[in-house]
């Protein structure tokens, strides 16, 4: 696998970290049956996720709407989204304990989404509160994975270096992103994207993992 221990951890968040899917689903459809749009189901909805709610809200309108229709779309998903409960959101089993394992091993956690950055920062204080040093998502400054700008930041801001960082997402454009970066790249096989999609990407990451505790083999031993 690897010899060393790496002590920095940068993660995905929608399909890595939690399964936000459920409250997707729902906002998308509310924001389509508001504009009179035909709904999708979740495996459909499924099938947009992973670049950025701009690129969902691209695919979930109808082929051939204007582009100010798709603009006010997106408008009124983002406006939906601030007071939205996300009651639906979970962080996958096993990533509460392994975020505190981490922690008590002396890693520094990040994450890096696709996720509009307030967007991130919302959803990870009302499920993961505390259990993150620095997060990022998309922003005027921060193109969406796989350009590796966002993961770079979010490793200087850990006080780290690429060498020494692990970076888990469950899609091709982490495992670009985090290869680009210069990471140790981890895919996950709990998450979006099917794991026969992840094996057969020409960009390979370094490890597919089952569980998220099989990340503890790239920590530094627990004392």
């Amino acid at each position: 696998m690897t010899q060393k221990p790496f002590r920095t951890f940068v993660f995905d968040l929608d399909g890595t970290l939690l399964n936000t899917l459920p409250d997707l689903v729902v906002l998308t459809n509310d924001t389509l049956r508001d504009l009179g749009y035909p709904e999708h189901s979740e495996e459909e909805i499924l099938s947009f996720v992973g670049n950025g709610v701009k690129a969902l809200i691209v695919q979930a309108v109808p082929e051939g709407v204007p582009q100010e229709d798709v603009e006010r779309a997106y408008g009124l998903w983002c406006q939906k989204y601030e007071s939205y409960s996300n009651g639906l959101t979970r962080p996958y089993d096993g990533i509460v304990a392994l975020l505190e394992e981490l922690r008590a091993r002396g890693c520094r956690i990040g994450v890096m989404s696709n996720k509009f950055e307030h967007g991130v920062h919302q959803i990870l204080d009302l499920c993961l509160p505390g259990a993150v040093d620095v997060a990022h998502g998309e922003t005027d400054a921060i193109p969406r994975k796989p350009d590796p700008t966002g993961i770079l930041l979010t490793i200087e801001e850990l006080d780290s270096v690429p060498e020494e960082t692990v970076y888990v997402g469950d899609s091709a454009g982490d495992v670009k992103g985090g290869k680009a970066a210069g990471t140790f790249t981890v895919a996950v096989s709990w998450g979006y994207s099917a794991v026969e999609a992840l094996q057969s990407l020409d960009v390979a990451p370094d490890l597919i993992i089952d569980s998220p505790g099989d990340l503890l083999a790239l920590a530094p031993a627990a004392e």
